[in-house]
């Protein structure tokens, strides 16, 4: 029985997993937005989101604990100077998982991962519609149509010396 085993193996060895999940981080942190399958995409929020959270404190200690995880130089660097200042007042969901649809090849459950703040696109407020017109008849439709289409040019009159 599987009791409280909620931890997904991706049918990797721990060392291989490990590996794959910090290299998938520091392509996030790097580039933002990545593309993979759901289930790596899943285990990679719970990997990455806890390192974002300990990174908006900048001591040498939480650089040396994101370090020990991600392993490259660059990545805890971008981490630390650049997205930990977005990301300082958010509580928590540095992410977003988007799915895309299947892959062509063995029909894996595809979307990308990107963080929260980066994107432009989901950041903008959504504008609010005011109430549409309501939908005319065919008949009048044409008609508006044929009046606004050719505007009818009225000849300026001759005034008349009296």
């Amino acid at each position: 029985m599987r009791h409280n085993k909620k931890f997904n193996h991706l049918g990797r060895t721990a060392s291989h997993r490990n590996a794959m999940l910090s290299n998938m981080a520091c392509s996030l942190i790097k580039h933002k937005r990545i593309t993979t399958t759901v289930a790596k995409a899943k285990a990679l929020k719970k990997f990455v989101e806890p390192l974002l959270t300990k990174a908006k404190d900048d001591t040498t200690n939480s650089r040396r604990v994101v370090f020990s995880n991600l392993q490259d130089k660059f990545a805890v660097t971008e981490l630390f100077k650049e997205i930990s200042v977005k990301i300082a007042d958010r509580p928590g969901g540095y992410t977003r998982i988007i799915k895309t649809g299947h892959r062509l090849g063995d029909n894996a459950e595809m979307c990308f991962i990107e963080l929260v703040d980066y994107n432009e696109n989901m950041a903008k407020e959504k504008v609010v519609k005011k109430a549409t017109r309501t939908r005319r008849s065919k008949k009048s439709a044409t008609a508006a149509e044929a009046t606004t289409a050719a505007p009818v040019v009225e000849e300026p009159k001759e005034e008349s010396a009296e």
